[in-house]
C-alpha cells in the first residue's frame, strides 16, 4: 500500500467549487486503492458527517477537516482531537461572522488541529504566536517543473523556521476531464460567462484525485513531504467521529434530577387536568414514558418545548410526538393518545439511538415571534436555526447553465418553462427526447452541449438557506458543535441539514408556521365579532358535530385543511366515511406509491370479499382492513412476521424515507425474508408484504401525525359548515390553501354566499364575510374582497386608506376621499378601476371617476386639500368622459384583482356556450357511463408517471355549477400537454367514470373556449404543482 495519503480534498460541499459528492469521493478513492481519505472542503463541514459515513461503509478510514479561506491566506485545518474538532467549529463560525478575518492575526484555539498552509507569511505568523509542532508547508501538485521550482523556494524559507513540508493535491474533482464542470461551477457562482472566470477563482487542472502512486511519483523531489502526508494521516485517523453524543437544551439551568423531577410534576397535573383524574390506564402509560424520558435523560428537552408553547395560545403539536401521553399533558399536543390508540414506542423506545422530534406549528403569522422568544431566550450563542442544503434542481441547472453560454433569458425560458418541477425525466437530454412538452421544439447548439452539463451539475449544493423550523439549542455555545453562519435573511443556521444535525446529536425542536391555525384563528375572531359566539380554541373539538361530518363525507372540504386536495376529497367520497378515526386513515393513506393500496383498502371497506395474506395482517392492521396505512405498521409488521427489533423497525422506517444513514434497503429486504422464513411465511406471501412495506418509500406518514391534523381538519370544517362567510374570508387572506383566491371566491358563490367587489368604506386589507343566520333573508351571506387583492395597490397607500377612514369616518365623494387621504395618484386609479368606488360615485361611471381624479390632479395647487373636501369639484372645461364600456370595465376588473368578481368569467361567453351541447359539472354523476362534452376553467392540476415512465395528468376544472376532476391519460396529455399549460376555458369532451361515488371526466378530446366578443380574456401560464 502506498504512502502518500490525501489530506486537502474538497467535495461539491465545498459550494460551486467541487464537482463530487462524498459518495463518488468514496467510491473513486476505493477503485484508486486508497484505504485513508480526507475531506476538507471549503469554509465549511457542510457534508462532513455523511462523509463519515460513505467512508466507513467503503472500508476507508476517515479523517476530517476543513479548508479555512480568509482575507490574507487559506489554509487546511486537520481534525487530530474531540478538542480540535470544537477549535475548528468555532474558528469557521468565526471566519463567517467576521468578513475580514485574517488567519494570521491568530486569536483562535490551535489545540487538537493540524494545520497546513502554503503561505510562508502564514506560517511565519502562527509559529510566532503558539510554536511550529501543528504546522507545515503544504506544497500542492501541479505541473512537474512548476512544483518543483515554486515548492523548493518556500521549502527553504518553512525549513528555517522548523516547519516540515507535506504533499497535497488540493483535490477539486475526479479526473482531469472534470476541470470544465469545476470552471462551470465557479462561472456560476460569479455570474460570469464561463469564459471569463478569474484565474484567480480557478484549481488548476491538476486538482484531481490523483491514485497515490501517481503522486509520490509528482513529489519525488520531496520524499519527505510524501512522508509527511501518511503521519499525518496516522495522527488525525480515529475510530470514532466527534460527534454522536445527544446535545439537549438545558432548562433554566437545571441539573438532570432537578429537571426531571419538574417534569414529573408537571405530567401528574397535566394528566389530572386532560383525564379529570389519572385513570389506571393513564398511571401505566405516564410511569413508562417517563422511565424512558428519565434513562435517557430527556426531561430539559419536555420543558424547554413546553416553555416555547406556552408563548401561543394556537398551536398544534404534531409528528411521532403526539403519541406521547406527556407531550398531551403538557399541552404540547392535543389529541388523547390512549383514546386513538397512539403508538408511542414510535416516537421513543428503550433502544432507540437517535433523538427525539417534536414538531409544533403555530399560526404561520406569529412564528417569527415564538422564534424571538427563543433567541432571546437562550442567545445567538446558544441558539441557531437547521439548515437547508439548497441544491441545483433540473431546471435551475439548465437556466444556470445557459446563462453563463450567454444566451438571452427569452430564449431560456422557452426550454425550462417546458421541464416540470416534478415527474419526467431527470435528465435534461431525455426530457427533450420524450417528454411531449418538447414535441416540434428545435434546439440548434449550443443547447444540446448546455443540457449535457447542466445533467451533470444537477444535485450539486448551491447556498445554505433556512430551514422551515428547526431549532436546535445546545448548552455552553453551539459553535462547539457544529460550525454556525449567518443566513441571507439574516438568521444564525448551522452547516448541516436536518439528517445529519440528527446524525451529529443535535436535538432540533420543528418550529412550523401554519395558515390554517391562522385561518382558525381569524374565523374564530370574526364569529365572535359578527354573531357573538365565542368559541375556546383550547375546548375547540367538533369531532361529533353533524354538519361537519356530512361535509366530510361528501368530499365538499375545498378551503379545509389537510383534506382539500383533489385526491384526498375524492376518497372521502370513494368511501363514504366522515368520522374522525377514517379521516386518520385516509388523510395518512395518500401517499405518492400507495395507489394500489388505497383501491383495495376501499374496496374492502365498502364491503368487497377479500382472502386474508396472514393472520398477523389481520391482527395488527384491524383498523384498516389488512392494508398498511402509517409507519408503524411498517415497524409492527417487520417485527411480528419478520422478528425485527423495534431500533431496526425503525432504521428500515428510515431508510424507506430515504435517510442516507445506515443499511441500504436491499440489507432489510433480505433481513426480512430470512426472519419471516424462519417463522414458517411462505416467500410469496413475504414478497406481497414486502411490496406493501415499500409503498412507504419517500415519504409517508405516522397515526399520530395524521390524528393531530385531522383535529385541525375537523375545526376547519366545522367552521366552512356552521360560519361559511367568515370561514372562507380567513382562507383567503392567509394565502395558505391548495387552490387560488380565484378558485376560493368561485367556492363561495357556490355555497350560496353573495362575492362583493372591495369598497373603500366597507374593505378592509383582508378579506371580510359575514353568514347570515337562519331566517335572516335569502342567501347564506356576503364575502367582501379585501384591499389586499388589488394588485400594485401599495402598502403604504392601504394603510393611509384604513387609518384615515377609522379616523374621519366613510368617505362620501371620490373629491371627500382625495383631500383625506394623501394618496399616490397611481393607487387611486387602480381603487377605481377595481371598483372600490362604485358604491359613491354618485352614478358616475369608472371613466367618469377617472376624469374626476384629473381635475384632481389639475387642480390640486389652485385649492388647498380642505377646500376640496367640501365640495366636488365642477370642471365645466374638462370634456366630456368617454361612454361606459362594460367590456372595458371587466377587463380593468380582471387586470387589478387577477380575476373577475363580479360574475363567474364563463358566464362572459354565453353566447359561445349556446353553440355547444355540454353537461354542467354538476349533472355529471348522471351521465356515468357516456360519453359527453364539458366546458371548465383550469384551477388546479398534478402531474404524475405511469408505472412505465409516461407522463399524465389530473385536472380540476371548474364551470358555474360545481368543480369536476379530469383525467389525462398519457396518449391524452401528449396531445394537449401546451394546452394545460394555461388557464382559460376550456371544452372537453371524454368518458364520465364513477369509481365509489367519485365522478371522474376520462378526457379524450380538449380544446380552447375561444371568444371574438372577449379578446381581453388574458391567458396566464399556469404553475405546475
Amino acid at each position: 500500500m502506498s504512502r502518500f495519503v490525501h489530506l486537502a480534498v474538497h467535495s461539491h460541499y465545498s459550494l460551486m467549487r467541487g464537482t463530487a459528492s462524498p459518495e463518488e469521493l468514496g467510491a473513486a478513492a476505493v477503485r484508486r486503492g486508497m484505504d485513508t481519505l480526507a475531506l476538507t472542503d471549503t469554509d465549511g463541514v457542510y457534508g462532513l458527517v455523511r462523509f463519515w459515513e460513505v467512508a466507513k461503509a467503503a472500508g476507508i478510514r476517515p479523517i476530517l477537516g476543513a479548508e479555512v479561506r480568509a482575507v490574507d491566506a487559506s489554509a487546511v485545518c486537520l481534525i487530530e482531537t474531540d478538542a480540535g474538532y470544537a477549535n475548528l467549529c468555532r474558528l469557521l463560525s468565526r471566519k463567517h461572522r467576521e468578513p475580514e478575518f485574517r488567519l494570521a492575526a491568530g486569536g483562535f484555539d490551535r489545540e487538537g488541529l493540524v494545520i497546513l498552509t502554503s503561505s510562508v507569511p502564514l506560517l511565519r505568523a502562527l509559529a510566532a504566536q503558539g510554536g511550529t509542532a501543528d504546522l507545515h508547508l503544504a506544497i500542492t501538485a501541479g505541473d512537474k517543473t512548476t512544483a518543483a521550482t515554486h515548492s523548493l523556494e518556500r521549502l527553504h524559507e518553512a525549513r528555517a523556521l522548523a516547519i516540515s513540508p507535506v504533499a497535497v493535491g488540493d483535490v477539486h474533482f475526479l479526473a482531469p476531464g472534470d476541470w470544465e464542470m469545476h470552471r462551470l461551477l465557479r462561472a456560476i457562482a460569479l455570474n460570469t460567462p464561463r469564459d471569463r472566470v478569474p484565474v484567480e477563482e480557478l484549481a488548476p487542472c491538476s486538482a484531481w484525485l490523483r491514485p497515490p502512486e501517481a503522486m509520490e511519483r509528482l513529489f519525488s523531489f520531496c520524499p519527505e513531504a510524501v512522508a509527511n502526508s501518511a503521519r499525518i494521516a496516522e495522527r488525525c485517523t480515529r475510530k470514532d467521529p466527534p460527534w454522536g453524543r445527544l446535545i439537549f437544551p438545558r432548562f433554566e439551568g437545571r441539573d438532570p434530577d432537578s429537571a426531571f423531577a419538574l417534569l414529573e410534576q408537571r405530567a401528574e397535573e397535566g394528566v389530572a387536568r386532560r383525564y379529570g383524574a389519572v385513570t389506571p390506564a393513564a398511571r401505566a402509560r405516564l410511569d413508562y414514558e417517563l422511565g424512558i424520558i428519565r434513562e435517557k435523560h430527556f426531561a430539559d428537552y419536555f420543558l424547554v418545548v413546553e416553555d416555547i408553547v406556552k408563548q401561543s395560545p394556537r398551536t398544534c403539536g404534531r409528528g411521532s410526538a403526539a403519541a406521547s401521553l406527556i407531550s398531551y399533558a403538557l399541552g404540547i399536543t392535543h389529541v388523547d393518545p390512549l383514546e386513538h390508540d397512539l403508538y408511542f414506542d414510535r416516537f421513543l423506545n428503550p433502544g432507540r439511538k437517535d433523538p427525539p422530534d417534536i414538531d409544533v406549528d403555530f399560526c404561520w403569522d406569529e412564528r417569527d415571534d415564538i422564534l424571538k422568544y427563543v433567541f432571546d431566550t437562550y442567545g445567538e450563542a446558544q441558539a441557531a436555526m437547521i439548515a437547508n442544503h439548497v441544491t441545483l434542481r433540473l431546471r435551475a441547472a439548465v437556466r444556470e447553465v445557459a446563462k453563463v453560454w450567454g444566451l438571452p433569458a427569452s430564449e431560456i425560458g422557452v426550454v425550462t418553462s417546458r421541464l416540470t418541477r416534478y415527474g419526467g425525466p431527470d435528465d435534461p437530454e431525455e426530457a427533450v427526447r420524450s417528454d411531449p412538452l418538447f414535441r416540434g421544439l428545435r434546439l440548434d447548439p449550443p443547447w444540446p452541449e448546455i443540457l449535457k452539463w447542466a445533467k451533470r451539475i444537477a444535485g450539486c449544493p448551491r447556498h445554505l438557506s433556512v430551514h422551515c423550523g428547526g431549532v436546535v439549542i445546545a448548552p455552553g455555545g453551539i459553535d462547539r458543535y457544529v460550525p454556525v453562519q449567518r443566513s441571507a435573511k439574516g438568521v444564525m443556521v448551522v452547516q448541516w441539514e436536518k439528517d445529519q444535525a440528527e446524525e451529529a446529536g443535535l436535538v432540533k425542536i420543528d418550529l412550523l408556521g401554519n395558515r390554517s391555525l391562522s385561518v382558525i384563528r381569524d374565523a374564530l375572531r370574526a364569529v365572535q365579532r359578527n354573531h357573538g359566539v365565542e368559541i375556546r380554541h383550547d375546548a375547540f373539538s367538533p369531532l361529533g358535530d353533524p354538519a361537519t361530518l356530512s361535509l366530510m363525507r361528501d368530499g365538499k372540504t375545498m378551503g379545509v385543511f389537510y383534506v382539500e386536495s383533489p385526491a384526498m376529497r375524492q376518497l372521502q367520497q370513494k368511501t363514504r366515511r366522515g368520522d374522525f378515526e377514517h379521516l386518520v386513515i385516509h388523510s395518512s393513506m395518500i401517499r405518492p406509491a400507495a395507489n394500489e393500496y388505497i383501491r383495495e383498502y376501499v374496496r374492502r371497506l365498502r364491503g368487497g370479499a377479500y382472502t386474508s395474506l396472514h393472520p398477523i395482517l389481520d391482527e395488527v392492521l384491524t383498523e384498516t382492513h389488512g392494508i398498511m396505512c402509517y409507519q408503524e405498521d411498517v415497524a409492527k409488521v417487520a417485527m411480528r412476521m419478520a422478528g425485527f427489533s423495534t431500533v431496526e423497525a425503525d432504521g428500515l422506517r428510515k431508510v424507506l424515507a430515504r435517510k442516507w444513514p445506515g443499511k441500504r434497503v436491499e440489507d432489510y429486504r433480505r433481513q426480512f425474508f430470512d426472519g419471516a422464513r424462519l417463522r414458517g411465511i411462505g416467500e410469496a406471501v413475504a414478497e406481497k408484504v414486502w411490496d406493501m412495506i415499500l409503498s412507504f418509500s419517500g415519504y409517508s406518514f405516522c397515526k399520530p401525525h395524521s390524528a393531530s391534523y385531522a383535529l385541525v381538519s375537523f375545526q376547519s370544517c366545522f367552521l366552512k359548515a356552521h360560519y361559511p362567510a367568515e370561514f372562507m374570508a380567513a382562507v383567503i387572506s392567509n394565502q395558505g390553501g391548495y387552490y387560488s383566491p380565484f378558485a376560493y371566491v368561485s367556492e363561495a358563490r357556490r355555497m350560496g354566499l353573495r362575492v362583493l367587489l372591495p369598497d373603500v368604506n366597507a374593505s378592509e386589507k383582508e378579506y371580510t364575510g359575514v353568514t347570515r343566520v337562519a331566517g335572516a333573508g335569502s342567501g347564506r351571506g356576503t364575502l367582501r374582497v379585501g384591499l389586499m387583492q388589488v394588485k400594485g395597490l401599495k402598502e403604504a397607500g392601504t394603510a393611509a386608506l384604513l387609518e384615515e377612514r377609522r379616523r374621519g369616518g366613510p368617505f362620501p365623494s371620490l373629491a371627500n376621499f382625495l383631500a383625506r387621504v394623501d394618496a399616490d395618484p397611481s393607487d387611486v386609479r387602480l381603487l377605481i378601476r377595481s371598483g372600490c368606488f362604485d358604491s359613491i360615485a354618485a352614478g358616475r361611471s369608472r371613466p367618469a371617476l377617472m376624469w374626476r381624479l384629473l381635475a384632481h390632479a389639475e387642480g390640486r395647487g389652485a385649492k388647498s386639500r380642505r377646500q376640496l373636501a367640501l365640495f366636488e369639484p365642477e370642471r365645466p372645461d374638462l370634456p366630456s368622459p368617454p361612454e361606459v364600456d362594460e367590456e372595458k370595465i371587466l377587463r380593468d376588473e380582471a387586470d387589478t384583482l387577477d380575476f373577475l368578481v363580479s360574475r363567474h368569467p364563463l358566464t362572459l361567453y354565453r353566447r359561445e356556450l349556446t353553440r355547444i351541447r355540454h353537461v354542467p359539472a354538476a349533472e355529471l354523476a348522471r351521465h356515468v357511463g357516456r360519453r359527453v362534452t364539458t366546458v371548465g376553467w383550469l384551477i388546479t392540476g398534478k402531474l404524475v408517471e405511469t408505472r412505465q415512465g409516461e407522463p399524465m395528468e389530473f385536472l380540476s376544472f371548474e364551470d358555474t355549477t360545481d368543480i369536476y376532476e379530469t383525467t389525462f391519460f398519457p396518449r391524452a396529455y401528449e396531445r394537449f400537454c401546451r394546452m394545460l399549460t394555461t388557464t382559460k376555458p376550456f371544452v372537453l369532451a371524454g368518458k364520465v367514470e364513477e369509481d365509489y361515488s367519485a365522478i371522474t371526466l376520462t378526457v379524450e378530446e380538449a380544446r380552447w373556449l375561444e371568444s371574438h366578443r372577449q379578446p381581453w380574456t388574458t391567458t396566464t401560464t399556469r404553475t405546475r404543482p
